[in-house]
């Protein structure tokens, strides 16, 4: 009876709300996740105070190599790189504008996003100025050969900036003056030079943008404001099926599956060209380099961007068959020949300029295509318009590495 009881009362027990076993077992992993909580704590602090004495031991060592201490700057170089392997990448220094190296101040990596909000202006202000000349890039370390800098500190800015309009040339390669914008601090704020951007704008867009209205600088304008592009090829393909002739013995008729290519290349003084093939891109782009191509059955002519009130960009080109002069026959040049009446046979065309996915400005849609032959004879003109269907399909742009090379003029 006895034991009855006591098994009754463990029974009770464990059914009581906050007893029994469950709540034994409870309480041990309460006070293992409470520890592990306050070791993930501990174990932070301890890494915030290794990472700030090994930035202590790193400042202390470069001010001893500064005073000439080698052997005292290693030492303290090795204890920060134990602590923390790669303290040098977070602490950030710039030059004092002592100008001599001497007292170099360092920034730490904490208000690193504030400076890359406007890159321009905080190069400008840490570049350095010595003898009243402007140094625009420094070497990083010491070297027996001729750094870039001797040479650039002494040209005048003009020059430098003829240099870096050399590089943009006549066919606006703006993809390598970024480029160069990488090199140094210098040469980043050369490449911003608001002259470089605006006579770029003009060249796209004549007198039309005279006035910064809606943008805030030359290269906003330029990088913002739709426009086509010169570093590429617009390409479409366009396929169909086109019933063939019946067999001989009326069983079956044959079906061609049709296709063929069309290339549109655009220059920035105003000239452009145009080719239907049947030839795949890898043999025809390397063609469309210069306007100087040898290719027949290729249109030039010269187009013009024109923007709506609903702001969509349009193109409107006219263009031309390339005049070939054939030679004379002397072999036929007794025998009288019945004269066949000249005619001019110019083509109109009519896109949208669009942009699609994460480019910008790479698609062209058709809206007009038309033939105007005019007869030199009469002076009378025909126009006959293309309806845009199935087979007039949207252009996508390109890029070739091979067009923007250096070119014969600068911007």
């Amino acid at each position: 009876m006895a034991q009855l009881q006591r098994f009754r009362a463990q029974w009770m027990f464990e059914l009581a709300p906050g007893g029994g076993s469950s709540s034994l077992e409870s309480r041990p992993w309460r006070a293992t996740r409470g520890s592990s909580l306050r070791a993930v704590d501990t174990r932070g602090k301890q890494e915030l105070a290794k990472e700030e004495k090994a930035r202590e031991l790193f400042l202390k060592a470069v001010e001893e190599e500064q005073n000439g201490a080698l052997y005292e700057a290693i030492k303290f170089y090795r204890r920060a790189m134990q602590l923390v392997p790669d303290i040098e990448f977070k602490i950030t220094y710039t030059r004092s504008p002592d100008g001599d190296g001497v007292g170099n101040s360092y920034i730490e990596d904490t208000d690193d996003d504030s400076k890359m909000a406007d890159l321009l202006s905080y190069f400008q202000q840490q570049l350095t100025f010595q003898e009243s000349v402007l140094k625009l890039c420094q070497p990083e370390l010491e070297s027996s050969q001729t750094h870039i800098s001797v040479s650039f500190a002494a040209l005048p800015m003009e020059v430098l900036m003829y240099i870096f309009r050399w590089v943009v040339s006549s066919d606006l390669d703006l993809r390598s003056l970024e480029q160069l914008s990488q090199v140094c601090r210098g040469f980043y704020i050369c490449a911003r030079d608001p002259e470089i951007w605006r006579l770029a704008c003009l060249k796209v867009w004549g007198r039309s943008c005279i006035k910064l209205v809606a943008y805030t600088s030359w290269r906003e304008m330029f990088l913002e404001r739709p426009r086509v592009r010169f570093d590429g090829v617009y390409i479409s393909k366009t396929t169909y099926i086109r019933q063939g002739e019946q067999s001989l013995d009326g069983f079956y008729r044959a079906w061609h599956q049709v296709e063929y290519y069309r290339y549109i290349r655009f220059f920035p003084d105003g000239h452009m060209m145009m080719l239907t093939t049947p030839e795949e891109p890898q043999s025809i782009v390397p063609r469309l380099r210069t306007r100087n191509t040898r290719t027949d059955a290729i249109l030039l002519g010269h187009y013009r961007l024109s923007q709506d009130i609903d702001n969509q960009t349009k193109v409107f080109a006219v263009i031309t068959k390339k005049k070939e002069e054939k030679p004379l026959d002397y072999k036929y040049r007794y025998f009288r020949r019945v004269p066949v009446q000249e005619a001019d046979q110019n083509f109109h065309v009519g896109l949208q300029l669009c942009s699609s996915g994460h480019q910008r400005f790479n698609k062209l849609i058709w809206i007009h295509h038309s033939c105007h032959i005019t007869y030199k004879s009469t002076g009378e003109t025909a126009v006959t318009a293309f309806e845009i269907d199935k087979m007039y399909t949207p252009l996508l742009f390109a890029r070739v590495r091979s067009y923007t090379a250096f070119s014969e003029r600068p911007l």
